[in-house]
């Protein structure tokens, strides 16, 4: 597979879901905007923010690269991913996850803070990785890429 593989792979909803939310997974599957405010970036990684209100929703988005989050608040999530799971998960500050994409891997996912106070995470891609980058707009970025 091509190093674009992963983040040209269409991918069809889950049947269960609504034709609305359908419809938003199907425009924001090949998004690369992994957080709210793409805070730096260099020719080695992409560090992103992500800030949730109550009740706020970071919409559908793809990974490709390796990355890793810590989450620097304590939170609530509730996240759909492509392959139809629903996670629920809780987060305390701290808390860090690591993951790694193999040739053409994917996920594709969204997140609701349904927690009572504002949930924040940073995330770090590393660009080194097998998969090819998603371009992310410039609306984004908090600076230029470096």
């Amino acid at each position: 597979m091509s190093k674009q593989g992963a983040s040209a792979t269409r991918v069809e909803a889950p049947e269960a879901w609504s034709d609305e939310f359908k419809a938003e997974f199907a425009q924001g599957q090949f998004s690369g905007c992994v957080g709210t405010t793409l805070l730096s970036e260099n020719e080695r990684v992409r560090v992103w923010e992500v800030r949730l209100a109550p009740g706020e929703r970071l919409p559908f988005h793809r990974h490709v690269l390796d990355y890793f989050w810590t989450a620097t608040t304590d939170g609530q999530g509730l996240t759909h991913y492509h392959d139809g799971r629903v996670g629920h998960p809780v987060y305390k500050a701290g808390d860090t996850g690591h993951f790694s994409f193999s040739e053409g891997e994917f996920m594709i996912h969204d997140m609701r803070n349904v927690g009572a106070s504002d949930f924040v995470f940073t995330t770090v891609e590393f660009l080194d990785s097998v998969n090819a980058a998603i371009d992310v707009p410039d609306s984004v970025r908090r600076s230029k890429p470096a």
